[in-house]
């Protein structure tokens, strides 16, 4: 399966060789089971400006930046364009809310993983579409070990957030100008999937809410697995590379 997979990811960008000196993931839903609060945040943040967003609409947008979802929402619900500094303020509820609630748990198999990865002599960052600063400092506490902040990419680094590449290709940039053949990415989103795929970096997605698999799938991830657990339980099939 493995060796199909990164077969065609070759081919399809003409490459070599997967050489990863990288691994990049994503924060919510990857490095966090936060998915859920984000979902209620959501909800209940933007019915205060008269915004229906569901459940589904918070998985569907996850890994895009905060104020271009905001700025989406209002466009196809009101007919408003407003600008950054009004969706800011309305983000910052959304944050306000999300920063009350019980805070999420590390992602059950990911400390593993990113033990294999770093034994291996493969760097690891981080590139997420916020830019709250009291996340950014929770990931270099419970990650110290793995992850230093000039590694982190954040929704403050780039002005086109996922699906466009710009976000991971900063994070090839801040791994030390790496080709995209030198990374992995590691998504839950297909918004997250489509950037990495843009960035034409290795995308393995893993399937931790609960969209349906195909979802990911047709955002073209390179691989599929249904929990962190699993995707560390088989990193060795994929660090011989």
């Amino acid at each position: 399966m493995f060796h199909l997979a990164i077969k065609k990811y070759l081919e399809r960008h003409g490459f070599e060789a997967l050489r990863p000196k990288a691994v990049l993931f994503d924060m919510d839903g990857v490095l966090y089971d936060s998915m859920p609060n984000h979902a209620i945040a959501w909800q209940q943040s933007m019915a205060q400006f008269g915004i229906l967003m569901t459940a589904d609409d918070a998985y569907a947008t996850e890994g895009a930046r905060g104020v271009d979802t905001i700025r989406q929402m209002v466009k196809r619900q009101q007919g408003r364009d407003i600008d950054e500094a009004e969706a800011q303020r309305m983000y910052d509820v959304k944050s306000h809310i999300f920063h009350s609630l019980p805070e999420a748990p590390i992602m059950p198999g990911v400390l593993n993983l990113m033990q294999q990865i770093q034994a291996d002599g493969i760097q690891i960052g981080v590139v997420t579409g916020s830019g709250q600063r009291p996340l950014i400092q929770r990931i270099l506490s419970d990650f110290k070990d793995y992850v230093d902040e000039k590694h982190i990419t954040t929704a403050y680094d780039v002005k086109r957030g996922k699906p466009n590449p710009d976000p991971y290709l900063e994070g090839l940039k801040k791994a030390g100008n790496l080709m995209p053949y030198e990374a992995i990415v590691v998504e839950n989103a297909p918004l997250g999937v489509r950037a990495g795929v843009a960035a034409k970096i290795f995308t393995i997605a893993v399937n931790t809410g609960p969209l349906p698999a195909q979802i990911l799938l047709d955002a073209n991830a390179d691989l599929l697995f249904p929990t962190m657990g699993d995707f560390s339980d088989n990193w060795h099939n994929l660090s011989p590379l």
